[in-house]
């Protein structure tokens, strides 16, 4: 593998780099997979969609580690860098030996599965971790991502899904679209329909508002149906929270025939 060499973040090729991994959303084209743990979890999910969207096109390489058995196999062009180079790109104070600049492919335009999570306005990427997690492990197949969702593949997203990005669909969405299935956006509001008096047969898109205000200012299309959790002694619960609560309902009715 043929290594170039930077050690100034001066450096046009590094500075290239940086901008194409900064830009997020819609005009993300490339990121990053961070660390040997994450590399090796995109490469053991390689049968899985949201690993297949993400194809390797450079390694990038701590000046004075190690190489990474994947390094060869992978047959790439690489960046080797150093210390503060390696900082400013990853954004880690505490720089990780290897780096993989993966390219993103198209979404998928298949119908929808059996089981989407929505999330709408979730502005943290460490929430939108957290809801593919939950989400992937009831057994959603796609999370649908709304306006003002923070973008699953900026690095620290990644890093937050702790692998999930990579065994999971991801598919933007400028409005609650419509299909055959069950539409139901969590809700607090007292005309929710309470979760126990709520049907979750699938085919079920299940939809999280925003952190703060829920679906203030969307509105939705009626063919949704408002669900809420009954709660005590608290205003609300963290939206991940809440859809893990909702997912394992699902699982639950699903395994005893309802």
């Amino acid at each position: 593998m043929r290594m170039h060499i930077i050690q100034s973040k001066s450096n046009d090729i590094f500075r290239t780099l940086l901008s194409e991994i900064s830009l997020a959303g819609a005009q993300r084209k490339k990121t990053l997979i961070i660390g040997d743990t994450l590399i090796q979890a995109w490469k053991d999910a390689q049968h899985h969609p949201g690993a297949r969207r993400l194809k390797a096109s450079q390694w990038i390489q701590l000046e004075g580690s190690v190489d990474h058995p994947l390094q060869s196999e992978l047959s790439l062009s690489g960046l080797c860098l150093s210390d503060t180079c390696m900082r400013e790109l990853t954004g880690m104070a505490s720089p990780p030996n290897h780096a993989l600049v993966v390219t993103l492919e198209p979404e998928s335009t298949e119908p929808f599965g059996s089981f989407v999570v929505g999330a709408w306005g979730i502005q943290d990427p460490g929430n939108l971790g957290a809801i593919s997690r939950s989400a992937l492990a009831f057994g959603c197949q796609e999370i649908l991502l709304g306006p003002g969702t923070a973008d699953p593949f900026s690095p620290k997203a990644i890093r937050g899904s702790m692998g999930a990005s990579f065994l999971i669909s991801f598919r933007r969405c400028t409005k609650v679209p419509q299909d055959a299935g069950a539409w139901i956006a969590l809700d607090g509001s007292p005309s929710a329909t309470p979760l126990d008096q709520a049907p979750l047969k699938k085919p079920l898109r299940l939809l999280v508002g925003n952190e703060g205000h829920g679906w203030q200012g969307v509105t939705l299309p009626p063919h949704v149906q408002r669900v809420s959790i009954p709660i005590q002694n608290v205003e609300s619960l963290n939206a991940a929270v809440a859809l893990g609560l909702v997912c394992f309902e699902v699982a639950r009715r699903e395994k005893n025939g309802r």
